[in-house]
């Protein structure tokens, strides 16, 4: 049965009709809220992805839990369709289990906390922000194992209870909770910094409302509501068509020596309703790369994209979302049955996005983006200082976004464009390691007339024998290019020993042993290139040899001849294009680069490792 919202006044709000310069303040205050939440987090977490990473997203919804400013989309109003118990004044939900809340955290890393915002006896919002925790228990440090066969093995798993219950704390509870982690310290900071920047968000809902009258406020959001889904009905007409288009990428592997894993989606327009339907995608992996893929989660990914593409000005929430049909077979790599793994949903996560780039650009090629988004890399290092203390490390790398119509794609940066780096100076400060390099992979965007961006060369030295797993993807199948541009290259990793021998090794791997004057080469995928490379200026990528971007070798694949001050040849340039444009054919939309079979031959003498077999599924797996 769904929630009993418990309210002493059961009064109506009345709709008031809102001018545009209080909707204009209430929409700002509500973003500002938002930045106070992130702000409130940053400030009181103790673990590195979240203070220092930002691995946290906010959320302010309206009282009907319907997001109105955020990152994920509202998980609210299916919550309360299934919580079987009772929401009041002084409650606050918590929760870390994804099959608890159909997908709405999608890893049991990733901690939850609810809270409805009451006043004057009425339910007038929800604030919510969830966070990953650096460690959960389960059977590897940091609680992402990439061989668990079932969630059970990724850590301590969390229905939605109440850890406030009409202002109390559950105390108990939580000690429960944090018996069950390696780093209760962090834990327990970082769970009481998501719970604080949610009160803050309540606090300025609260004033919002005391300001300006309960009911221009619930007035006011209910037209933010509306006015996005009137922004996103236009938007759909205009670029989806009643045509289906589909596109296809491909997790490279499960970390057990099986993949690529097919992600394929189809999409069509039927009157002023967008569908998307992932018919077609793999069947779930028996690893931990399984992604349960919430549909209000995807639709929110489909506006946001949409928006940042066609028209940015627009405030993302969840007014649009019965504009979008979401269907995704049961038993798929995105709706896998419990209890299947999800620690390792990262990988997909990160190529809903290049798919969503796939399909929306078809139409539309001037607004296609190439592939790059494609993973969040993760580091882990743990063990024992020579103090014999305990450490462990969790970092999110960064890697090259994709060329795009307004320009490069940036070099080194987040799948998440909120997302900022591990200073190295707190990592030298606070775990026995130095950083020997950390700067661009130069060629490793795909070359266009807008250059995909460069992956990241980051080198860990490390001062203390202890353990390292690696969680990274494109090593196999490479970020596309599009419009002409070319792929980018692929990830790689190398273990570069104290005795001068060196090893290649996975990108999903798990527990390796490293001794103290050990190096890992840490190297991540560039973003794919945008339009024909012949096109790109010269001296912009003479500029880019002196900045080290590109390489004077590199520069042949835009057709320039350089030396390695950056001085152009133009007369040889020329010539070289001229050659360059008579030999090839006609420009491909996309540019895959190899096909898969192609890749599986050429994978050890290109790549250093072998080649990830064909998973197999039984017949009722794949009928599923």
């Amino acid at each position: 049965m769904p929630a009993q919202i418990i309210q002493t006044n059961n009064t109506p709000f009345n709709k008031i009709a809102i001018d545009p310069v209080t909707l204009d303040i209430i929409e700002n205050a509500l973003r500002n809220a938002r930045i106070e939440m992130d702000a409130t987090l940053v400030r009181t977490a103790m673990s590195p992805g979240i203070r220092e990473q930002g691995d946290a997203f906010p959320l302010i919804a309206d009282h009907t839990g319907k997001m109105i400013v955020g990152q994920f989309g509202s998980f609210i109003g299916g919550f309360l369709d299934n919580f079987e118990g009772t929401l009041e004044d002084g409650d606050m939900i918590f929760l870390s289990d994804p099959y608890s809340c159909a997908g709405a955290v999608s890893h049991s890393n990733d901690w939850l906390v609810l809270l409805p915002v009451f006043k004057d006896g009425r339910l007038i919002a929800f604030t919510s922000m969830f966070g990953h925790q650096s460690d959960i228990g389960g059977k590897v440090v940091g609680s992402m194992p990439i061989n668990a066969r079932s969630i059970f093995e990724e850590g301590v798993r969390i229905p939605p209870v109440k850890i406030w219950k009409k202002g109390e704390y559950n105390d108990d509870l939580m000690k429960l909770v944090m018996h069950q982690t390696r780093k209760p310290d962090w834990c327990q900071a970082d769970l009481n910094a998501l719970i604080a920047s949610c009160r803050v968000a309540a606090r300025r809902v609260i004033e919002m409302a005391a300001r300006f009258g309960d009911d221009v406020y619930i007035s006011a959001t209910q037209e933010l509501l509306a006015r996005n889904h009137r922004a996103m009905k236009s938007l759909i007409a205009m670029a989806i068509g009643e045509e289906p288009v589909s596109f296809e990428d491909y997790i490279c592997d499960d970390g057990m020596g099986a993949g690529p894993y097919k992600i394929k989606c189809t999409m069509w327009r039927e009157g002023e309703k967008v569908v998307l339907d992932f018919a077609g995608t793999d069947p779930q992996s028996q690893a931990s790369i399984n992604f349960l893929l919430n549909e209000n989660m995807f639709k929110m990914f489909f506006g946001i994209y949409m928006i940042m593409v066609f028209d940015p000005q627009i405030l993302f929430n969840d007014g649009f979302y019965d504009l979008i049909d979401v269907r995704i077979p049961d038993g798929s790599l995105l709706k896998p049955k419990f209890p299947a793994a999800l620690s390792g949903r990262t990988h997909a996560l990160g190529r809903i996005f290049d798919i969503l780039g796939g399909l929306l650009g078809q139409k539309t090629p001037e607004f296609l983006n190439a592939a790059g988004f494609s993973s969040s890399p993760h580091v882990f290092y743990s063990g024992n200082d020579k103090k014999g203390d305990w450490f462990q490390l969790f970092q999110i790398g960064f890697g090259g976004i994709p060329g795009r119509p307004m320009g490069d794609g940036p070099d080194g940066h987040s799948l998440w464009p909120g997302f900022t780096n591990v200073p190295n100076e707190f990592l030298e400060r606070y775990f026995p390691l130095l950083i020997e390099r950390y700067e661009t992979e130069p060629d490793s965007g795909g070359a266009g007339l807008h250059r995909g961006g460069n992956g990241i060369h980051m080198t860990y030295r490390f001062l203390a024998a202890g353990t390292i797993s690696i969680h990274d993807d494109r090593w196999f199948v490479p970020p596309w290019g599009v419009n002409g541009g070319e792929p980018g290259k692929r990830a790689r990793k190398i273990l570069e020993k104290a005795d001068g021998t060196s090893q290649i090794i996975g990108n999903k791997v798990e527990d390796v042993h490293v001794e103290e004057g050990d190096q890992l080469h840490f190297i991540t995928w560039g973003g794919g290139g945008w339009g024909d490379a012949l096109d790109r200026d010269p001296a912009l990528v003479g500029k880019e040899i002196v900045q080290g971007l590109v390489t004077v070798e590199g520069a042949k694949a835009y057709g320039v001849i350089a030396n390695a001050n950056g001085v152009v040849d133009a007369d040889a340039t020329e010539t070289l294009r001229s050659r360059l444009r008579q030999e090839r054919g006609e420009l491909p939309l996309f540019n895959y680069g190899p096909g898969i079979e192609t890749l599986r031959a050429n994978c050890k003498a290109e790549t250093g490792l072998k080649a990830p077999v064909q998973p197999v599924w039984t017949t009722l797996e794949a009928a599923e």
